[in-house]
């Protein structure tokens, strides 16, 4: 659906010629289909005649449509058959990097996807939005900002999207229209269900401990939730800074994020005497080689299934939001059975 902005530093010609030119591109309009005539575009989308007639003639020249005399303009055909895809993420991690990957691999030679970062700043993500828009078919966001952004900052660039162009992910945002493609992490409730199903190893320990970056911006859901579970269950919650990670604490397991922090955690613990997996426990977020390699237990989304699921999405141009699988997978950093608690 067609929107033009007033305000916009685009003008309405350059947005109305973006727009079919799109469509043509994706095959929403397809060679030989008719296009509104002057006074029906400029009815529908209350836009004057002659602006539309600039579009139209701007269309003839770059050669996407004709003008039959007596019956109106159509669609000559699309130049290029590919998808133009902008892909804006927050940062760029090893596992982000895994998502990456999936995307373009399932895309092939279908899209040409350009990469960006915002670095959780909503200044940066305007600034790239309002410098590309009208040039993508598609633009995927990765909508993690510093946790002091004001919300409507973010939501007033994301609604300069057309919903049909865009898609979040890995979270989605519940203010915009449902309409808008994500494929997403249910933060408020996955780990929930994650530590739930870890319950069994975890009855061996007294405490949980969340080892949360100060400098970074994680989900602040992933916290809250950590802490529901706990309350529910009989744990000891308590949140330790990655600044200062205080004396390693015998009948403990720690939940860590940040590969750094889960090197420094394991450090200490190897210099307490205490052995991992059985004295104290470790349980990292998203799935890293070197989780596996070091035999950390990890709570994780499918961060290639994400990508491949996301890049399907748009080649067949569904509307849809798909919250990504997560799961639990188990290893010797909390899974040797005794009981702490006599």
């Amino acid at each position: 659906m067609l929107k033009v902005y007033t305000d916009n530093k685009v003008t309405k010609v350059v947005q109305i010629v973006s727009f079919i030119i799109k469509d043509i591109e994706k095959g929403v309009l397809k060679k030989d289909s008719r296009l509104p005539s002057i006074n029906e575009f400029s009815e529908q989308y209350a836009v004057a005649r002659d602006t539309i007639e600039k579009a139209y003639k701007e269309l003839k020249k770059e050669d996407y449509i004709i003008s039959v005399a007596g019956k109106g303009f159509y669609v000559k055909g699309k130049k290029d058959n590919r998808l133009k895809i902008l892909l804006v993420f927050n940062e760029m991690t090893s596992y982000k990097k895994v998502l990456y990957d999936a995307f373009i691999n399932e895309l092939k030679d279908k899209a040409t996807v350009d990469l960006q970062f915002h670095h959780y700043n909503p200044e940066h993500l305007t600034a790239i939005i309002e410098r590309n828009l009208g040039n993508y078919h598609y633009y995927v966001v990765m909508p993690h900002f510093f946790h002091k952004s004001k919300k409507e900052q973010y939501l007033k660039v994301l609604n300069q999207i057309p919903e049909d162009e865009l898609m979040f992910l890995d979270k989605a945002i519940p203010e915009l229209s449902e309409n808008v493609k994500a494929v997403y992490q249910d933060f408020k409730n996955d780990i929930y269900k994650a530590l739930l199903s870890a319950k069994p190893l975890l009855k061996k320990y007294e405490n949980l401990t969340f080892v949360f970056p100060t400098h970074t911006n994680y989900p602040l859901e992933v916290l809250e939730s950590s802490c529901r579970f706990c309350k529910k269950h009989g744990f000891n919650f308590s949140k330790m800074s990655n600044q200062v990670i205080e004396e390693i604490k015998k009948g403990t397991v720690y939940l860590v994020n940040v590969e750094a922090d889960l090197a420094q955690l394991i450090k200490k613990i190897r210099q307490s005497g205490f052995e991992l997996g059985k004295e104290v426990g470790v349980l990292s977020f998203n799935e890293t080689v070197m989780k596996e390699f070091l035999d950390i237990t990890v709570v994780t989304t499918d961060f290639e299934l994400m990508g491949q699921c996301a890049a399907k999405m748009l080649l067949k141009r569904e509307n849809r939001r798909v919250i990504n699988p997560y799961r639990l997978i188990l290893r010797k950093s909390v899974k040797v059975l005794i009981n702490l608690k006599k």
